[in-house]
């Protein structure tokens, strides 16, 4: 591989990095495209913590000769047991806790192979390794995002020449870029997807971002909240507290999303989501699949907590059909991409009345006037009902005991 080669693989990482390619495809773009050069490149990982909820971090594999896994996701590297043991014996970590930007093993030429993995490539015949590591400054840091780690070996009987080492020490900071490049975005898209949901978080990612910009849709909404939130948490101890919601806040936005809906809004215990379909009574049979799939949950969720001596409850659950605007709202400096109209207030109103009816399922006559006809013979009408700031007294439907599987 020659001097002048450098600039041609630069050259295709940036554009790449720029086009959008996926991590994976970088690091193997890159492998190939320098062994295709002359580079003798066998094996690579690279991999870079994130900013993500569950992972910590991604790595990404290439090999010249065997089927390896290209991409998979890692938790945190503080952990217990074997996966801490081989982070703390790996040339990764060697490079993370001390000064060196590189470490270097020459396995066929009497250096040790005394990092994690090196004694297994020297049996596959490796017979040289380098391991290196980009430090970000704390302005190119995000969340656990603080460095990229990557590294190179190859089964070359001479093992890397001076070239190689130089070749691979000028294009390794290219191939950080790129690869940070798209891991950001990535990091863009959890946190959208985290924190807004699926859907809005694919309307704000393509531009809509715009205050009072908004469309009007026709949606099934869902409200829902715990019972006795409130006198739970005031006899529970502190530390239950955030347990419990997020045991129940993941049965029922688990279920949701299974479901196929998009959760909008956490409001403390209560829930807010919506349901699209370009059939409306498939979005009806879709909340009434969520409500299904909510109830096995906390059936699970309940026996586990009793058993464990923890506080159980259950969940309140409004369903209603309406038109609202789907869009942002808020100030230029805080925005809410949300729905509102009276049909948000409605159904908000609808699971408030589950307390006082003592249903745990209320749905309202346009909703059920909406769902498939097969799903009727399940529901029950409970009388006509006033409910507070809806102008109209609403006739009310649950779901029947007596017609449940």
């Amino acid at each position: 591989m020659e001097y002048s080669d450098i600039g041609t693989v630069a050259t295709w990482l940036t554009e790449q990095g720029l086009n959008g390619a996926t991590e994976t495809e970088l690091l193997t773009g890159f492998c190939d495209t320098c062994r295709r050069l002359g580079l003798p490149l066998d094996r690579s990982l690279a991999l870079m913590d994130t900013l993500h909820p569950v992972h910590e971090g991604r790595a990404f594999r290439w090999d010249s000769e065997q089927d390896v896994e290209p991409e998979f996701a890692y938790g945190p590297m503080g952990g217990d047991g074997n996966s801490l043991e081989n982070w703390q014996r790996s040339a990764f970590y060697h490079l993370w806790t001390g000064s060196e930007n590189e470490v270097r093993r020459r396995l066929a030429f009497g250096d040790p192979a005394d990092f994690y993995m090196l004694d297994t490539m020297q049996a596959d015949g490796h017979t040289d390794f380098v391991a290196m590591v980009r430090k970000f400054d704390k302005a190119g840091t995000i969340g656990e995002m603080d460095c990229f780690f990557v590294h190179f070996a190859t089964r070359h009987r001479e093992g890397f020449s001076d070239q190689h080492m130089m070749v691979l020490r000028k294009l390794a900071p290219v191939l950080a870029l790129a690869i940070k490049c798209i891991a950001l975005g990535r990091i863009a898209r959890t946190i959208a997807e985290v924190y807004l949901g699926e859907d809005a978080a694919r309307q704000v990612l393509e531009g809509k971002i715009s205050r009072g910009k908004s469309e009007r849709i026709s949606a099934v909404l869902w409200f829902s909240d715990l019972v006795n939130y409130t006198k739970i948490s005031d006899s529970a101890p502190p530390e239950e507290i955030m347990p419990m919601l997020n045991d129940y806040s993941d049965a029922v936005i688990s279920a949701i999303h299974e479901a196929g809906g998009n959760v909008l809004k956490l409001i403390g215990d209560g829930v807010l989501a919506i349901f699209k379909a370009d059939d409306a009574s498939d979005a009806c049979a879709a909340a009434l699949g969520a409500e299904r799939l909510l109830r096995e949950r906390l059936e699970a969720l309940n026996n586990a907590r009793a058993l464990e001596e923890r506080p159980t409850t259950d969940v309140y659950i409004g369903l209603h059909i309406g038109d609202v605007f789907y869009g942002n709202i808020g100030s230029q400096e805080r925005l809410d991409f949300t729905v509102i109209g009276p049909a948000v207030n409605e159904v908000s109103r609808i699971a408030s009345m589950c307390r006082s009816v003592d249903f745990n399922v209320l749905m309202s006559s346009q909703f059920v006037a909406t769902i498939p006809d097969e799903e009727r013979g399940a529901l029950a009408c409970i009388g006509r009902y006033a409910l507070r700031g809806v102008k109209q007294a609403q006739e009310l439907y649950t779901l029947d005991a007596r017609m449940r599987s």
